[in-house]
C-alpha cells in the first residue's frame, strides 16, 4: 500500500480512484491532481515509481485536504450553532440542514419511529 498524506491508499486501483481514499480528494480532483504530476491517470498505484508518488504528494500538499480540511469543516458547523442561525439550530437537533422533508424521511437522523400509543378506553 503507498502512503499519501498520511492515508494508505490501495494499490490495486487506478491513480485517480485511488486517490479517493484521501479526505478532500474525490474522483475528478484526483484526475487533476494526475495531470498536473503529469501522470498517466489509467495506471495503477502499484505501477507507479517512487518518482511519480513524491510528484504527487507535491501536487497534494498544496491542497486544504484530510485533517486541515475536517477542521475547517467542523469550525464552520460549530460557528453556524454558535450564532443560533437555522442551519446551526438544525446541525444542534441533528436533523436535515439543507430543506429535506422530514415527515416522512430523515429517519437515518432522526432514529427509529417512536410510535406514540392511543388514549386507552376505560372498560366498566
Amino acid at each position: 500500500m503507498a502512503r499519501i498524506l498520511g492515508v494508505d491508499i490501495p494499490n490495486n486501483k487506478k491513480v485517480p480512484y485511488a486517490l479517493a481514499y484521501i479526505y478532500g480528494i474525490g474522483i475528478p480532483l484526483g484526475r487533476t491532481i494526475a495531470s498536473k504530476a503529469k501522470i498517466d491517470p489509467e495506471k495503477r498505484i502499484s505501477e507507479l515509481t517512487e518518482q511519480e508518488l513524491a510528484a504527487i504528494r507535491e501536487v497534494a500538499v498544496k491542497l486544504t485536504i484530510e485533517g486541515d480540511l475536517r477542521r475547517d469543516v467542523a469550525m464552520n458547523i460549530k460557528r453556524l450553532i454558535e450564532i443560533g442561525s437555522y442551519r446551526g439550530i438544525r446541525h444542534r437537533k441533528g436533523l436535515p440542514t439543507r430543506g429535506q422533508r422530514t415527515k416522512s424521511n430523515a429517519r437515518t437522523r432522526k432514529g427509529p419511529r417512536k410510535t406514540i400509543a392511543n388514549k386507552k378506553v376505560e372498560t366498566k
